[in-house]
């Protein structure tokens, strides 16, 4: 009898423990999936964190944002550009780069060729050797790129009409990269090659369809000590050919 009763128990306890298992294993498959493409549910036109579009990571492509906004000079640069005229300049990638302002409004027009991603920045900072020659390791180049976003934020972004939400979980720290400064770049500072990082927000849009499209975003952030603060409003008529 004593040994039917132990023999009961274990099995009523392996069953439990199953069970406990079981639901254990649900509460993963259902949780973990979720948030690992947040992105993909909240926004579905845009590309999740963990996505790797065209084979790169988002923090990868945000470094080759960089490489190719601060090598156009300044006379052509895009972020200074109020009409849009200039957006196609240098765009050799999968990827189009979007350009933002280095502060200000803008209102521009951009013709996009069918079956490109879109990239651009909300509120970012950038960090290199030459432009800050008193930094000297890299820890130091990401506490520099992080200074410029920390403060009061605000940031909005409509596609079609369509508010994008949840724009801060979209911050994206770059891996380290080689920045080239061409004569007369935007940073009016000496041409050359240096080490770079970038943290910031940001927002990669999956490609639009063939037609009109109509994207604007704004951002600004207030610093505390009045020495980083930065206000940009930009409004984009997108013509996608096909």
């Amino acid at each position: 009898m004593n040994c039917k009763c132990n023999l009961s128990r274990r099995l009523e306890a392996d069953i439990g423990n199953a069970a406990l298992v079981m639901i254990t294993a649900s509460f993963i498959m259902i949780v973990f999936p979720i948030s690992s493409v947040w992105a993909d549910n909240i926004n579905p036109s845009v590309y999740s964190k963990n996505d790797k579009p065209y084979g790169l990571t988002y923090g990868e492509w945000t470094a080759n944002f960089w490489k190719w906004v601060l090598s156009i000079p300044q006379q052509n640069n895009p972020n200074n550009d109020p009409t849009g005229q200039k957006c196609a300049i240098s765009q050799n990638d999968k990827v189009w780069y979007l350009a933002p302002t280095f502060g200000g409004a803008a209102e521009r027009t951009c013709t996009i060729p069918a079956g490109k991603a879109i990239l651009f920045s909300l509120l970012v900072g950038e960090c290199n050797y030459i432009e800050n020659p008193e930094l000297k390791t890299e820890s130091q180049l990401r506490t520099c790129a992080m200074q410029g976003n920390e403060g009061s934020r605000s940031m909005e972004v409509t596609i079609d009409g369509v508010k994008l939400k949840n724009l801060e979980n979209y911050r994206v720290q770059s891996p380290s990269f080689d920045v080239t400064f061409p004569e007369n770049n935007v940073y009016s500072v000496k041409p050359g090659t240096a080490k770079a990082v970038s943290d910031g927000f940001w927002v990669f849009l999956k490609p639009l369809s063939p037609g009109k499209h109509e994207l604007e975003f704004s951002a600004s952030v207030i610093d505390p000590s009045g020495t980083n603060n930065y206000n940009t409003h930009v409004k984009d008529h997108l013509i996608v050919t096909p």
